[in-house]
């Protein structure tokens, strides 16, 4: 069963459903509710957000109001795990071509910077300060359990 979810929660998805309203009148379009919900932290698949539209809106041709996005908010946050450094360590696996446990920094600029919660080139810029490199080559374990417990 979900968890309700407090007053606070609700104010805070509440405003950032806002922002997405385009027109003032408390609702967002259908088609936006993917980018709403990534917003607001969730990590939904395409498919995901496909089956949110599809409930909320079959034709897929109108506005859904806060009241009836927030069990649907709801519903997929309780389904949602917490990522962890492993989750983090598999990702960057995918680039570790041959299996050293490091990638170039170019590349894990590249990633922090274009995939995802981009980050913009001073942010890595800081990031990249307290790493050690090894001919241009990062351990990717080791920076996730940096920027983790920092």
């Amino acid at each position: 069963m979900a968890t309700q979810l407090s007053e606070r929660q609700v104010e805070e998805i509440t405003d950032g459903f806002s922002l997405y309203d385009t027109v003032g009148d408390g609702k967002v379009d259908s088609h936006l509710l993917g980018e709403v919900l990534r917003a607001l932290g969730q990590n939904p698949t395409n498919i995901e957000v496909a089956k949110v539209i599809k409930q909320l809106d079959p034709q897929g041709n109108r506005r859904v109001s806060i009241d009836e996005f927030l069990p649907v908010f709801q519903s997929l946050k309780a389904k949602t795990r917490p990522f962890g450094s492993e989750d983090f360590i598999d990702s960057l696996k995918v680039f570790d071509n041959d299996g050293s446990g490091m990638i170039s920094a170019g590349e894990l600029r590249h990633v922090l910077t274009s995939i995802g919660e981009k980050l913009s080139d001073e942010e890595v810029d800081a990031l990249f300060q307290a790493i050690e490199y090894n001919q241009g080559q990062v351990n990717y374990e080791d920076f996730i359990k940096l920027v983790l417990n920092s």
